[in-house]
């Protein structure tokens, strides 16, 4: 039975199995996403209680051969990061897109650490819209769904089609329905070098993301974002 040892690790999403344990999905450095069984975890006395938790850099082994493995090994690295209020349902957002957007042991590294840069930001506080907009970018362009920002002329109108990129548009064609799906040029070159000092930027950047990602997850919504409207 093959075993691996000693993997930089977050958890991303856990859900009950049998009467005591639990299935979490990993997000690892080396590995990208690991589906595993964390066995007793739920247990008071468990060893794995306070590892498998949201947002502690923890390192983690595993043994067994077939996609859903069993954890032998997890343990803190660091303390949890502590975050409340919009960081933390900001902090489940990403998780939960990480957790329905990768596939299983397709590792993405620069991802890893894209991930660690925006759980610090949302701890700082300081740029949380700037933060997960970035973050958006990055798995975007990681899992290769993200069109072509670059070279546009500043003050051209584009019409995104999630399917097949941005087009030009002529002004004298945008309509109610297509406006959520149009940028200036200036908008897309910000949103290409992650600038989201200007306002509009920030509200173009939302829009872009949003679109593109209710595509990678076939319009399904996000429990984490029906949440945070709620609050």
């Amino acid at each position: 039975m093959s075993q691996t040892d000693q993997q930089a690790a977050y958890v991303l999403h856990g859900r009950p199995y049998r009467d005591t344990s639990l299935i979490v999905d990993f997000f690892t450095l080396e590995y990208g996403k690991i589906p595993a069984v964390v066995q007793g975890a739920r247990r008071p006395k468990s060893k794995f209680r306070a590892s498998v938790q949201p947002f502690v850099p923890i390192q983690i082994g595993w043994r067994g051969r077939n996609e859903l493995k069993t954890i032998t090994q997890a343990e803190p690295v660091a303390a949890m990061m502590f975050l409340n209020g919009d960081a933390l349902l900001c902090g489940l957002y990403v998780n939960e897109l990480l957790s329905r957007t990768l596939q299983p042991f397709d590792p993405h590294p620069q991802l890893y650490v894209y991930y660690q840069y925006v759980l610090n930001e949302l701890v700082s506080g300081k740029d949380i819209e700037g933060a997960l907009r970035t973050f958006e970018h990055r798995l975007l362009d990681e899992l290769g769904y993200l069109p072509e920002l670059g070279n546009q002329q500043d003050e051209q109108i584009y019409l995104l089609d999630p399917e097949h990129g941005f087009s030009i548009l002529s002004s004298r064609d945008i309509s109610d329905k297509r406006k959520p799906f149009c940028f200036y040029g200036w908008q897309l070159n910000a949103i290409l070098d992650d600038n989201y000092e200007n306002p509009q930027v920030r509200r173009a950047s939302k829009r872009l993301m949003r679109a593109l990602i209710d595509r990678v997850l076939g319009y399904k919504p996000l429990r984490s974002r029906e949440l945070f409207q709620k609050m």
